[in-house]
């Protein structure tokens, strides 16, 4: 139900891109929402289904979350009601295939944009989480006189508990999920919410996600800059490139001289970089490379 309307894919799609990716050993996979929605999980931005299409809900901002409590109850107790959803989804045949590309060699790795860990469900192994994950919880206190910050983190399945005990009459009257695993809930269902504070320094828990108007972490763009320089290419799977984090990587490789293919639904910010582009659903691309065929 997340996934916008779209042509059938060609079976001339499906060669084309197992030819870009037949002699590019090393090519470096960035992955967008548009490959979660076949799994279930809505994204932001699409036609017609994406958040923004159906309704005026706007995603949490950083400093939104740092500055207020109000906001900080209102994001747990949204994402504790949606996480045991939001964790319990699977991986589909995009996530799959990739892992089994890793598997033969065919991919050099993936980076996804997606907070929702199913590439690591599926089996692949080199995956850099652009914008963080939403199964870490870390905390956001303030840094002390040698500007080190409290390195407290603990797993989100454990928080759940944690949450469970601080607030055992909540119950799940949410409506739907959202991209990054909250619900809608009504302002007075979440003012008797309780968020435990960092056990370490008495500040803030979040989850390991780079939210809006927050930096990605310096070391991981060094370390996405070293993947891009050591791959031979560039496949965009389902991402609008629209945030500009992931629209870097293919100007970065543009810049190096790589090529650049994209799958997606739809136009792409990328598209005029793009030395292959293929407006199709992902998973029904995916689904036919590189099978034996009679």
């Amino acid at each position: 139900m997340f996934v916008p309307a779209h042509e059938p894919a060609l079976e001339s799609d499906c060669r084309r891109l197992e030819k870009f990716l037949d002699d590019k050993p090393h090519i470096l996979v960035l992955t967008g929402a548009g490959i979660s929605t076949e799994s279930g999980i809505p994204d932001y931005r699409s036609e017609g289904v994406g958040l923004y299409a159906r309704s005026n809900h706007k995603p949490i901002q950083h400093g939104d979350f740092v500055k207020s409590e109000a906001t900080r109850k209102r994001y747990w107790a949204r994402n504790y009601v949606g996480w045991p959803r939001f964790s319990s989804i699977a991986p589909n045949v995009t996530h799959y295939t990739l892992a089994r590309l890793e598997r033969e060699g065919r991919i050099g790795g993936i980076v996804t944009q997606n907070v929702d860990r199913l590439h690591g469900k599926a089996g692949s192994k080199e995956v850099v989480e652009l914008h963080g994950s939403g199964y870490d919880v870390i905390c956001v206190g303030r840094h002390n006189e040698r500007g080190v910050g409290c390195d407290y983190r603990i797993d989100r399945h454990e928080f759940q508990r944690i949450l469970d005990q601080l607030n055992p009459a909540m119950e799940d009257k949410s409506t739907a999920m959202r991209p990054d695993g909250d619900v809608e809930l009504s302002v007075e269902y979440v003012q008797g919410f309780r968020i435990p504070p960092c056990p370490q320094c008495g500040g803030n828990l979040k989850p390991e996600i780079v939210f809006f108007g927050d930096n990605v972490p310096m070391p991981r763009i060094e370390k996405i800059v070293r993947m891009i320089i050591q791959s031979d290419g560039v496949l965009v799977l389902g991402s609008s490139l629209t945030v500009f984090s992931g629209y870097r990587i293919v100007l970065q490789a543009k810049e190096l001289g790589l090529p650049v293919g994209i799958v997606n639904i739809g136009a792409t910010r990328g598209d005029p970089k793009a030395d292959l582009k293929i407006s199709a659903r992902c998973g029904e691309v995916m689904s036919n490379l590189f099978k034996v065929r009679r």
